[in-house]
């Protein structure tokens, strides 16, 4: 269940709740993403207690190849499987598939596909997609869909489109006929799909708002199209979709990409910058990123962050973490992983705070300013 909590008066924003059978989530809310059953070099104890996600995100292709669904269905479900006790989504696995170029085959059946561990095959359909979902026991669910490439002719996206709305009948069907193999309630979001195309996103928002499910996902987007061109898409897409369903922007994206979307009416976001920048050593704070690979901080002893999101970032200095970085230390990548994540909760906390003050779209617009900046 979804709650709308408030609304921004000069744009789309808004705060909700959303109920799982692992724990409420505040909106709008960014969900770290732990794709095969970890959030890459992070505890999950730090996830709770220093970043404190109050969701995180899994992946249906890469848990269904390892460790398993065997594995997964006798540890209990991927919640017992990582010790994890607050509520899980997973992405069904649609894009993983279509980005194995040349090792996929698509049908109206389902895709054909050759796993990229160890080359062997498989078939994903919108049925078993949702099975395996049903025995990893994800607290949101995914649909499958195709996500289609940039740039994409008109032709393809629409023949695209189609398929994607076949599955989810036969998903939504498939969801509808079998109940929770864990005991606890899962919710099951249909994607929006169709390139940079007006009339094709507007009739497959159309279609994913008019299968009643709890909650509905925009995807393909992000995927190189310019920034511009994805927040018009957004626009378009949530003049159609209901209000009171929460609506998720699938792997988005940097930090002023975020803003952007609250004020267009998004509540759920997921990406791997945080982690993947981390671990290259670019920091997201207030004031801009920071490339911890640069000479200038190699004596600076001030902490990463003296206000910052994480205990990491007020316990560490510039300095140390510069060495860690440069010298391939693991930990370097851990501690500007653990200051990322964290810094992105704190910053839709902040939207949520923001929207419910009413001031909004003043800070959202000096905090994108300030969210491009190069320290």
């Amino acid at each position: 269940m979804f709650i709308v909590e408030s609304r921004d008066k000069e744009s789309m924003a808004r705060t909700g709740l959303l109920k799982t059978a692992h724990g409420d989530i505040p909106t709008p809310i960014f969900m770290p993403v732990g794709t095969g059953g970890t959030v890459k070099g992070v505890l999950q104890r730090d996830l709770s207690d220093d970043i404190d996600a109050k969701i995180i995100l899994g992946n249906t292709y890469h848990l269904y190849l390892r460790p398993g669904t065997e594995i997964l269905k006798a540890a209990g479900g991927l919640h017992n499987f990582i010790s994890w006790k607050r509520p899980v989504l997973t992405d069904s696995g649609g894009y993983q598939v279509f980005s194995l170029t040349g090792n996929r085959k698509l049908t109206e059946e389902g895709v054909i596909f050759k796993s990229h561990i160890d080359g062997s095959k498989h078939v994903f359909t919108p049925e078993n997609v949702i099975d395996t979902q049903r025995i990893i026991g994800s607290d949101i669910m995914m649909a499958l869909d195709e996500c289609t490439p940039w740039p994409c002719d008109y032709n393809y996206a629409k023949k695209s489109v189609a398929l994607t709305h076949h599955w989810l009948d036969r998903a939504v069907a498939r969801f509808c006929q079998t109940d929770p193999v864990w005991g606890n309630e899962q919710f099951l979001f249909p994607i929006v799909q169709g390139g940079t195309f007006d009339d094709l996103r507007k009739m497959s928002a159309e279609k994913v708002a008019s299968s009643g499910m709890e909650g509905n996902a925009i995807g393909g987007l992000s995927v190189g199209e310019p920034a511009e061109e994805m927040y018009r898409i957004i626009e378009i897409v949530n003049e159609i979709l209901p209000e009171d369903k929460p609506r998720y922007l699938m792997g988005v994206g940097t930090p002023a990409n975020i803003l952007e979307a609250i004020e267009r009416g998004i509540d759920m976001f997921d990406c791997v910058m945080p982690t993947r920048n981390g671990r290259n050593g670019m920091l997201f704070t207030n004031e801009g990123t920071i490339n911890m690979r640069n000479k200038k901080w190699a004596d600076d002893f001030s902490p990463i962050d003296p206000e910052g999101p994480s205990i990491v970032s007020r316990y560490y200095s510039k300095a140390y973490l510069r060495h860690l970085v440069v010298s391939g230390e693991n930990l370097g990548a851990q501690i500007a992983s653990i200051h990322n994540l964290a810094f992105y909760l704190r910053l839709v906390a902040q939207a949520r705070k923001k929207i419910e003050e009413g001031n909004f779209k003043r800070w959202k617009d000096s905090m994108v300013k300030k969210l491009s900046e190069r320290l």
